[in-house]
Parts: structure tokens; sequence; C-alpha cells
């Protein structure tokens, strides 16, 4: 599988999703980091990211 920038925001979802059901204290700092990758994604911020 390749994997491009476009799957980076489905993975965090999903890591993001598990880790809420295991700690859901957890919720505050894994949506603030989301946001924060997402935004920085969409902004072309991280286009060094090349996966």
């Amino acid at each position: 599988m390749h994997i491009t920038v476009a799957h980076i925001s489905p993975i965090l979802s999903l890591l993001a999703g598990v880790l809420i059901l295991i700690m859901p204290r957890l919720l505050n700092l894994i949506v603030a980091i989301f946001l924060i990758i997402n935004g920085a994604i969409g902004l072309g911020l991280l286009k060094w990211l090349h996966l």
C-alpha cells in the first residue's frame, strides 16, 4: 500500500478514536493535536511530508 498525505487524516482519525475509547480523558488533547495537524496539512505547511 502506498501511503500519501491524503491517507494521513483517516489514519489519525482511527488512532484518535481508539485512544479515546481506551482513555476518554485524552479527548481534549487528541482533538487539539488532530486539528493542528489537519490544519497544517491543509495549509501546506507540511509539504516535506512525502509519504
